[in-house]
């Protein structure tokens, strides 16, 4: 791939010159219009070192509006970052609908450096590649644009880089001791380089490879490159498929139909039971904290199981510096112009610390399904994206405890009567609560489906009988006891 790119084109300086107002002229037409076109760019500018990654971004900074422009290089990740899995820094800068961000020293650099200077085999390198494919066609399929830049420049020209770099005294604190280490094995990064822009340069994310040997060729190049694949993007008609609410169940019977609602446990039993578990997990939470282990909790199921009582009575073991609980309901406007699962990254743990989701990212496949606020095409492909998102964090060290907490219609019913007369729960019943009520066979079909296509090996699902209370919370106690430790 390197090989076809013709090395060492130049561009004269009145050329250059008479080229950049067109240029720039095209970048701020199409990223007015990209404002109100519903999707976001994101720009990646990759390549080797001394290769002018950072005057480009530059340029590229100086010829857009920058009020419209995200721009982030990153280097070694911070103690906070290395705290938490290895792509929630780059999810925090995700640009939203609208916007372009420019991402140096991306999610590429630590793979191949990783590779370059084989502290990984070839075999991880090639599952660090398939991660970055997941993750770019994760936000492709949701109308992201990727625009992905390599510049390619060969060892000679890379050493007079450096040189050049090193004998101006302005820019010689850009060349490092590391830089030349870098150098000495150019040929092997070059390999390992061309093997990750190989395999990841998909029909939705595609590199282009430019010659960056002469400054002002690579600026353009990337410039131009940069400005007709958003105009191409922008002729495109702004198709979305009209929302099909959810039909009426016909299947008989569900994993849900086959929950044994009958199961109750007496208060003495509780009493008993919960003290106990509740030390238990004290002392596991905190040797997860000493450990650096994080968890996350789900907790799903129908209106008014008792998730929120099963979650009080959790959190009454745990010191409330060592967990954060996201109650969860219907996204903000800055929450819908990313991807959907953009705020729920916000909040991923720490290590050592635990997330308690009061319901999650399974509303793409429950409320945003049955009442249309996804299409088809949107929620279907939601359960592999899901997938993948909890096999991400799973192979980062995370434990991930899911909760189905289930009733009858009937208790249901009973609940919601008996909230209406407290004036002290009056607050947790709405309209909209007796409306979903209404659509009871679609959720139940959404829900029952969610639970067999995401329960997995690693992130199963617990189904939880909870039309007593009491059993639900044990359940809960002794599920999350036992994933602890079989966590330490």
């Amino acid at each position: 791939m390197f090989e076809a790119v013709a090395l060492g084109q130049k561009v004269e300086k009145a050329d250059y010159d008479a080229a950049l107002p067109e240029l720039r002229t095209r970048l701020l037409k199409a990223q007015a219009q990209l404002e109100g076109a519903g999707f976001p760019v994101i720009v990646l500018v990759n390549g080797a070192d001394a290769a002018g990654k950072s005057e480009t971004t530059n340029a590229l900074h100086e010829w857009l509006d920058a009020r419209y422009l995200v721009s982030e290089a990153y280097g070694e990740p911070t103690e906070e970052e290395r705290a938490h899995p290895a792509f929630w820094r780059y999810w925090q800068w995700l640009p939203p609908a609208g916007r372009i961000a420019i991402f140096q020293g991306n999610w590429y650099t630590q793979p191949i450096q990783e590779r370059a200077w084989k502290k990984i085999g070839a075999a991880r390198f090639a599952h660090e590649l398939e991660r970055i494919r997941k993750f770019e066609q994760t936000l492709a399929d949701d109308g992201a644009l990727f625009i992905k830049l390599w510049f390619h420049i060969g060892k000679r020209d890379q050493k007079k880089r450096l040189e050049r770099l090193e004998h101006n005294p302005e820019t010689r604190f850009r060349v490092t001791r590391e830089d030349w280490r870098q150098h000495a094995v150019h040929n092997r990064i070059l390999r390992i380089c061309e093997e990750a822009v190989r395999e990841t340069s998909t029909g939705l994310a595609a590199w282009k490879v430019i010659d960056a040997v002469d400054d002002r060729n690579r600026n353009l190049s990337a410039g131009r490159e940069l400005a007709e694949r958003l105009e191409e993007r922008l002729k495109q008609p702004r198709v979305r498929p009209a929302p099909v609410p959810e039909p009426p169940r016909s299947d008989p019977q569900t994993v849900l139909d086959r929950v044994d609602l009958g199961k109750h446990v007496s208060k003495d039993e509780y009493d008993a039971r919960a003290a106990a578990l509740l030390g238990k997990t004290s002392r596991l939470a905190r040797k997860f904290l000493r450990k650096k282990k994080s968890a996350i909790l789900v907790f799903e199921g129908v209106d008014a199981a008792g998730k929120g009582g099963a979650i009080r009575r959790l959190v009454r073991a745990l010191d409330a510096r060592q967990y954060r609980l996201i109650p969860v309901s219907a996204p903000s406007e800055e929450e819908r112009a990313h991807h959907y699962l953009w705020r729920f990254y916000r909040h991923l743990p720490r290590r050592g610390k635990l997330t308690i989701y009061d319901r999650s990212w399974y509303g793409r496949v429950l409320v945003e399904r049955v009442e249309g606020f996804a299409t088809h095409e949107e929620w279907s492909r939601a359960y592999k994206e899901i997938n993948d998102f909890e096999r991400e964090l799973s192979d980062d060290g995370i434990v991930l405890i899911k909760f189905w907490l289930h009733i009858s219609e009937d208790e249901q019913l009973r609940r919601f009567q008996a909230r209406e007369a407290e004036p002290w729960k009056q607050h947790k019943i709405t309209a909209e609560d007796y409306r979903n009520r209404a659509k009871k066979n679609a959720y139940e079909a959404a829900a029952a489906e969610m639970l067999e296509r995401c329960s997995t090996e690693y992130a199963p699902f617990v189904l939880v009988p909870a039309e007593d209370k009491r059993y639900a919370r044990l359940t809960v106690l002794e599920t999350v006891c036992e994933s602890l430790e079989n966590a330490l």
